[in-house]
């Protein structure tokens, strides 16, 4: 994954939205980690406000969730990770 992004409880999903969007500008792929429930619902509205970012452009993403554990602080902590890939957007999207 070219960019990594970080969402929590507290964060702004069109602040996020407008993160991940960057990134796939740049690059291909953004990974997006999300430690709790709130977290994964901020992602989620992320990932489907940065669509909206991106339509202009011509791109469109596509992101396949996972869960992972992960390090947090000496503990094992299990996160949901979005692997976000951009694509050409088709002529007959709608």
């Amino acid at each position: 994954m070219a960019g990594h992004v970080r969402v929590s409880a507290s964060s702004h999903a069109t602040k996020v939205a407008g993160a991940i969007a960057g990134i796939l500008r740049e690059a291909p792929s953004v990974e997006v980690q999300a430690i709790g429930a709130q977290a994964v619902n901020q992602a989620v509205k992320a990932l489907a406000v940065a669509r909206s970012y991106l339509i202009d452009d011509g791109w469109d993403l596509f992101a396949q969730p996972s869960f992972v554990t992960i390090d947090s602080e000496g503990e094992p902590r299990s996160a949901m990770v979005f692997d976000v890939v951009r694509h050409a957007r088709s002529e007959t999207e709608p």
